[in-house]
């Protein structure tokens, strides 16, 4: 959401000291706060409710922006997603992670959340200096009822996850909304029956990333420096380093597919790689041997396998390229494609690795002022749209080209069904 969030103001108060707040995030960052549900004055007054992320932690307020109680677990995974539920019942503030009470706070009297103050998500109510940066999904508020995360999420019989049970039986109250994010045309819809819409400030992306099927980003616990951003799909550099970035998911069988599109381009300052996790960071992958294993193909067409280089093997990128990459696991290759057509022979991946390397990684690194933006099927470069919409043979997935045939999305279940099924 970035700097992207919702308001609204209710007409009326409804019960301000008993209420639920369901959602479900996936965060992209940790290194600041990131405000998830406020409601009242947090410029500096005593009048605001709500909970936050700060640095991994969890911390809930009641009529106070000062001071609040935090959670001791810290929360730092950027690749899955959290069921967070607030839990307001009269003399407690409850919090619950993946069906875990992870804090409780003793409260008394009417808090701001429920009042005819503003209720912000993803940004301080009455307030700009944060907002939150990442993901959300199936948005529940009841008003007048207390509900445990039972209510809004089950245990998977088959997988044994925690997943959304996407039509809770919950009575909303009078304020009380749900936000299924599914109109992009108008995302902040209240689909309880109540109409509680809200108002979208800024520009918000829809995905396909969901608590039931989570597709890859690129990492930002793997290597620092460099800038990440849209939902951790974008990789800006500023400094003559390479910046490189994992995809958050690794496999080690199967086939998929993915594609990088190029910022401006320069010679030999941009890279798109398959490597392993024991890869170094310092430099653009496969350039030298000890910081190796890698297969790279770097910008000006160099091939790069573990500090040997091929000059004029690949086809030289240009800016805006989209390149895409076929890692087939099960046959042992690599096939890199520009703008939809093949781009150099096919490599075996015992060029670089052995199975002790496994799994193995999608990675994109830039140089100097470069930018590079992923796609694992999401749909999007930054926040444009592809244009063509193209599918995996199993329909998972949106890409700018045809997927090869049998090559899969870097997602949980595309994943799933070619390594354990």
């Amino acid at each position: 959401m970035a700097s992207t969030y919702l308001t609204r103001t209710p007409g009326s108060a409804g019960n301000r000291a008993v209420w639920t707040w369901s959602g479900w995030l996936k965060f992209s960052t940790f290194d600041s706060f990131h405000p998830i549900f406020t409601a009242g004055d947090w410029t500096g007054g005593s009048t605001a409710t709500g909970f936050i992320l700060y640095q991994g932690s969890f911390y809930t307020y009641w009529n106070s922006p000062a001071g609040g109680t935090s959670t001791s677990a810290k929360f730092r995974d950027v690749n899955g997603w959290y069921h967070v539920v607030l839990q307001a019942n009269t003399s407690t503030l409850k919090l619950y992670v993946n069906n875990v009470e992870m804090s409780s706070k003793s409260i008394s009297g009417n808090g701001e959340i429920n009042n005819t103050s503003e209720q912000a998500i993803g940004r301080y109510s009455n307030a700009t200096s944060a907002y939150f940066d990442g993901q959300m999904a199936h948005v529940h508020f009841t008003d007048g009822t207390a509900y445990s995360p039972s209510d809004f999420g089950e245990t998977d019989a088959t997988t044994g996850i925690w997943k959304p049970k996407t039509a809770p039986s919950v009575t909303y109250g009078t304020n009380g909304f749900f936000l299924k994010f599914e109109n992009s045309g108008a995302f902040g819809t209240d689909s309880s029956g109540n109409a509680n819409n809200f108002t979208v400030n800024g520009t918000m992306t829809q995905t396909i990333d969901t608590p039931s099927n989570v597709f890859a980003t690129l990492n930002p616990l793997k290597f620092t420096g460099g800038t990440l951003s849209n939902g951790n799909l974008q990789l800006d550099s500023s400094s003559n380093s390479w910046k490189t970035r994992y995809s958050t998911l690794g496999v080690s069988a199967g086939k998929y597919y993915m594609e990088f599109k190029m910022g401006s381009v320069t010679d030999d300052q941009s890279a798109v790689s398959i490597v392993s996790d024991n890869t170094l960071d310092g430099n653009v992958p496969g350039v030298d041997a000890n910081a190796s294993p890698a297969i790279t193909y770097l910008s000006n067409g160099t091939k790069l396998v573990n500090g040997t280089a091929s000059s004029s093997y690949f086809s030289a990128m240009s800016s805006n390229d989209i390149i895409g990459i076929a890692l087939d696991m099960d046959g042992g290759t690599v096939q890199f494609y520009k703008n939809g057509s093949t781009t150099g022979s096919a490599i075996n991946l015992s060029d670089a690795f052995t199975s002790s390397n496994y799994p193995l990684f999608f990675c994109g690194g830039v140089f100097n002022t470069r930018n590079i933006q992923a796609n694992f099927g999401n749909g999007y470069f930054g926040t444009t749209a592809v244009s063509s919409a193209e599918n995996p043979d199993d329909g998972i997935g949106i890409f700018e080209y045809a997927v090869p045939t049998g090559y899969k999305a870097l997602c949980t279940k595309s994943i799933n069904a070619q390594e354990y099924d």
